[in-house]
């Protein structure tokens, strides 16, 4: 099976370019399954329930959270009311959703696990990610899913390589998310599963992170805490494909996606 995973969407407008250019991607690439991060897929910040079934209506098969998928009280019934929007399993709002989803297509099951890291995300009093990992990779082998999907929405590099190493082997694909830039470093780890320890940003490239520079600038430059502002612009999208043995659980092959302005 081949697995596209669409780093953080930022705004109406990253949801756009989901929109245009998602249906081209599924074909060229001959993709079976959609993963999309979009903690970020509201204007302003957050999920909303517009934004997520936007997404879902542009081919999510499933959308993945961070550290922001609570930021909109309005996307919290509708967590508990659709599987396939998840927030990290680890947050201390566990009451709220899923962190955990089974995808069944037919002749194989998908495990989709999002988690959150630790490491300068502190103010998330999120728990332990590694236990988390392990709690729900027991869970989707239990439920007999061929294929265990991970997004491990994280700061820092190292944790992200390091829980990559802690997983290698017992997942089938796992990518990180939430730096909104691209790593260029996308493998098949010696145990056999699919990494990159980062998928990017979906959203306006002329940009920090998605947000007008000239706010981002002002706020390192001059401590001015100014409201962020999407930026204007084209748009850019960030992904990876992982093919994967549906009879192994193992990742055959990666490549990493990037449609820009420049591309």
């Amino acid at each position: 099976m081949r697995l596209l995973c669409i780093g953080d969407v930022c705004g109406q407008s990253g949801c756009d370019k989901v929109r245009e250019a998602l249906p081209k991607l599924k074909k060229d690439k001959n993709i079976d399954v959609v993963i999309i991060n979009g903690e970020n897929s509201a204007d302003g910040n957050g999920v909303t329930p517009f934004s997520a079934d936007y997404l879902f209506s542009c081919g999510a098969d499933v959308i993945t959270g961070g550290n922001h998928s609570f930021r909109n009280a309005s996307i919290v019934p509708y967590l508990d009311e659709k599987p396939f929007i998840l927030r990290p399993h680890n947050l201390p709002e566990a009451e709220s959703g899923s962190g955990y989803c089974l995808l069944d297509k037919g002749r194989y099951t998908v495990a989709v696990i999002n988690l959150s890291g630790t490491i300068y995300l502190e103010n998330l009093k999120a728990g332990n990610p590694f236990l988390a990992a392990d709690e729900l990779i027991e869970r989707a082998k239990s439920d007999g899913a061929s294929v265990i999907v991970v997004d491990f929405h994280a700061e820092a590099t190292s944790e992200k390589r390091a829980m990559g190493f802690y997983l290698d082997g017992r997942v089938s694909a796992f990518f990180g998310t939430h730096t909104h830039i691209q790593t260029a470093d996308n493998k098949i780890l010696p145990k056999g599963t699919g990494y990159i320890t980062d998928l990017g940003m979906t959203g306006p490239e002329n940009s920090v992170l998605g947000v007008k520079s000239e706010i981002i600038i002002n706020r390192l430059k001059s401590n001015d805490m100014s409201k962020f502002e999407q930026a204007d612009g084209e748009c850019t999208l960030n992904g990876c494909i992982f093919e994967i043995d549906v009879k192994t659980g193992k990742t055959l092959y990666t490549e990493r996606i990037l449609i820009g302005v420049n591309q």
